[in-house]
């Protein structure tokens, strides 16, 4: 079976309208699962499409983006491996085995694309200090778009050069410039948690944070056990608020504004 000129148009818009789709709040868009079923309906084939998806779903199940961290992309390798599962009739276990690499390759586009967007954003720093609004507009749809290239063009030449394309870029970049985008990679989330602890009250609640450090540090703790460590704290913080004195709370709302004594002999 070979692409069709629309299906190679169509996969590849499909990428584009993922990653763009994955930074509002949707959780449609950003689900291997969904991708790999909507390929499979382009591709004619829904059944490989749900296997191929639903694989990497688990695969990414616990994995985000905290902080900036790039992750492998596994809604851009399910696209992929459906399609080449689909192609080469090989089955659902060739499509996995080739979005794997798919998706670890991805990290490296995806620093790249994200290296594009702090570029857009200074001039649309110097734009609203200009209160250039057309500006501000334009730069921001060219973030928009470069960071919808970043998938929706290597899905693309994926498919019009073929599987190999994948080992062909992995063994040419350099490994100057991987180590380079791997260092920075690294970087990134340190500095995007650095950011959200700026403005958390950590010092309200830094028992917590350490209890979390010491389940992922020192007792390797797996990512869904530390989200159930964390929920059960949140259920008992909670409670702790909801079951604290009423009266308590209405002396405090006295002393701070209520009736003082000149008041009340009025």
């Amino acid at each position: 079976m070979e692409l069709q000129v629309w299906q190679i148009i169509a996969l590849s818009l499909l990428g584009f309208y993922a990653i763009v789709e994955n930074l509002s709040i949707s959780v449609f868009a950003n689900q291997a699962l969904i991708m790999g079923t909507i390929t499979g309906l382009i591709m004619g084939d829904l059944k490989t499409g749900l296997a191929v998806g639903a694989t990497l779903q688990l695969m990414g199940l616990g994995i985000q983006a905290y902080g900036g961290a790039s992750v492998p992309d596994y809604m851009t390798a399910s696209i992929v491996g459906t399609a080449f599962a689909v192609i080469s009739g090989k089955g659902v276990e060739f499509g996995i085995g080739l979005a794997v690499p798919v998706a670890l390759l991805m990290i490296q586009l995806d620093i790249l694309a994200r290296f594009f967007n702090v570029f857009f954003q200074k001039r649309i720093d110097s734009a609203v200090e200009e209160m250039n609004i057309s500006k501000i507009k334009f730069y921001h749809f060219m973030g928009i778009f470069s960071w919808g290239l970043s998938r929706g063009l290597p899905i693309f030449i994926v498919f019009c050069f073929g599987e190999n394309i994948v080992k062909l870029i992995s063994d040419i970049i350099p490994s100057w410039l991987t180590g380079g985008l791997s260092i920075a990679g690294g970087m990134l989330p340190a500095v995007g948690i650095a950011i959200l602890l700026r403005y958390l009250p950590v010092k309200n609640y830094v028992g917590y944070l350490i209890i979390g450090f010491v389940a992922v540090a020192y007792l390797s703790v797996p990512m869904f056990g530390v989200a159930l460590l964390g929920f059960a704290m949140a259920i008992i913080q909670y409670k702790k608020m909801t079951t604290m004195p009423v009266t308590l709370s209405s002396e405090n709302n006295v002393s701070a504004g209520g009736i003082d004594d000149d008041e009340y002999e009025d």
